[in-house]
This record gives structure tokens, C-alpha cells and sequence, in this order.
């Protein structure tokens, strides 16, 4: 099966892996599941770290997409088809134009969002399958 992870499940998978609940550990641990990282999510760490509001631990963001990639993370493109047909998904739910772009990344590539915002649900009339 093939899971999107939000960017904040990225950064427990990085540096605060015991925030991951059991249920969520057992699919990122089963090598049969094929787990994405967006550029999407490596774009809003990148931005959030240059301004100050992101901790990464004497990491810096171009080293995180590498040690993702080693520990058998795969980064899931945006695709311009992505980017095109995103005026599609209902722009006035949810604010947050990275969490929109997640979900729309995960409808369009039929990939299940990993998410804790449950404000997100919203998208499943959209065709978004989400886990918490």
C-alpha cells in the first residue's frame, strides 16, 4: 500500500519518533508499504527552519530528504498535472495551503494521507483517505 506522510509525522520520524502512535509504527515499519515524503512537506520544513520557527537538532533541511531516502522514504514529486488540477479541491475548508497541497498530492496519486489533523476529514467527501 503506498501512504503520504504529513509533514509533521515527517519530523517525528526524524527526531521524535515516539510521537508516532503504535498503529501508524506498524505500517511505516512493514517494508511491504511504500511511504512518501512530498517535496511539499521538504519545501515548509526548509521554509519554517529559514524563519526561525523550526528546531531540527543540529540538522540542517537539505540533509533531511538523504537521510529519508537511506532509510527507504521515497519523495513524492509535485507534478505539474498536480499543480494544475489542484483549483479542484474546494480552496475554502482548510486554510493551510501546504496541508491542501498534501491532500491533494495524496487524492491524485491514490496514496493514504498519515495525518493528526482531523480538520483535514473534510477532504474524504474529496476522495482523500486519511489515518490517524
Amino acid at each position: 500500500m503506498g501512504y503520504l506522510l504529513d509533514t509533521h509525522f515527517v519530523l517525528w520520524l526524524l527526531f521524535d519518533y515516539k510521537k508516532i502512535n503504535p498503529k501508524i509504527k506498524t505500517i511505516l515499519e512493514n517494508r511491504n508499504n511504500e511511504i512518501f515524503i512530498s517535496q511539499i512537506s521538504l519545501w515548509e520544513i526548509s521554509l519554517k527552519y529559514g524563519l526561525g520557527k523550526l528546531d531540527l537538532y543540529n540538522s540542517k533541511p537539505d540533509e533531511i530528504q538523504q537521510i529519508l531516502i537511506l532509510n527507504g522514504y521515497k519523495v513524492l514529486d509535485l507534478k505539474s498535472e498536480n499543480i494544475l488540477s489542484f483549483y479542484n479541491l474546494p480552496q475554502k475548508i482548510h486554510k493551510d495551503p501546504f496541508d491542501k497541497m498534501l491532500v491533494w498530492q495524496a487524492i491524485k496519486n491514490n496514496l493514504t494521507l498519515i495525518s493528526q489533523d482531523k480538520k483535514l476529514e473534510v477532504y474524504q467527501q474529496n476522495g482523500l483517505k486519511i489515518m490517524y
